[in-house]
């Protein structure tokens, strides 16, 4: 287990080594919580993974799926003190992801989801392109691509840095037709801020940091030979 944990953190310290060493390194003043800094995807139904992206392209790696599928259904539920409470619904999704890939370890999982999170907002208010396109599904990165055009139209810049993920929880598990989903609470603290043609701050603030929610989906097909999650929905966490 500690193998796959190791693995899923060194892949996402790669996805984001842009940004890692700016974690932490400014101090910010939170003003209570704010709405999120962008909305380019409203969560209005997560769609499953399309098919046909090369393998590498998508968002959170399933700790463990790379090392067999298919396996025994566990006899008794396991403990997910600290991710799930007993007999709660996201206790009985994990349940069904774990009874198809038993390696899949939500611990493990949520520190993936950070730094893909942080990633892409990162690469969002950057108009980095190409980045979402290899972390996001088709649907959703087309709309934050529309969100950067039209921003960029507006000859508008945005600018962001993280100085901590202070929350990130599992609020729903869902599998249905071996596709499972994930969605994840996240409440970030961070500095934002966009300026006008001329550099003008026109919405948030470049000199005090925020606390920011999100939710966010992340979709696979369990027991596919591509180990990778794509994220699927975004929605504000308000």
């Amino acid at each position: 287990m500690q193998d796959s944990f190791d693995a899923t953190t060194l892949i996402f310290l790669a996805l984001a080594v842009f940004v890692i060493w700016r974690l932490r390194s400014v101090l910010g003043q939170k003003t209570g919580t704010e709405r999120s800094p962008f909305r380019p995807v409203e969560r209005n139904r997560a769609e499953p993974p399309a098919a046909g992206r090369g393998e590498g392209d998508n968002v959170v790696r399933l700790p463990g799926a790379d090392r067999g599928q298919a396996a025994a259904v566990q006899t008794a539920p396991r403990d997910w003190r600290g991710i799930a409470e007993p007999g709660s619904a996201v206790a009985r999704g994990l349940e069904q992801v774990v009874q198809v890939e038993p390696g899949f370890e939500p611990r493990a999982f949520l520190e993936g989801a950070k730094g893909a999170y942080e990633a892409i907002v990162i690469a969002f208010a950057k108009g980095d392109r190409k980045t979402l396109r290899a972390l996001l599904s088709r649907e959703v990165c087309e709309g934050f691509e529309r969100a950067i055009s039209e921003r960029e139209k507006r000859r508008e810049t945005v600018e962001t840095t993280f100085i901590s993920i202070d929350k990130a929880e599992m609020v729903a598990v869902e599998v249905k037709n071996r596709v499972a989903q994930v969605t994840v609470r996240f409440l970030s603290n961070l500095i934002t801020a966009t300026r006008d043609a001329d550099g003008k701050v026109i919405d948030g603030n470049a000199e005090t940091g925020v606390e920011v929610p999100d939710v966010w989906t992340f979709a696979r097909t369990l027991g596919s030979r591509d180990p990778n999650w794509q994220l699927v929905a975004t929605d504000a966490g308000g």
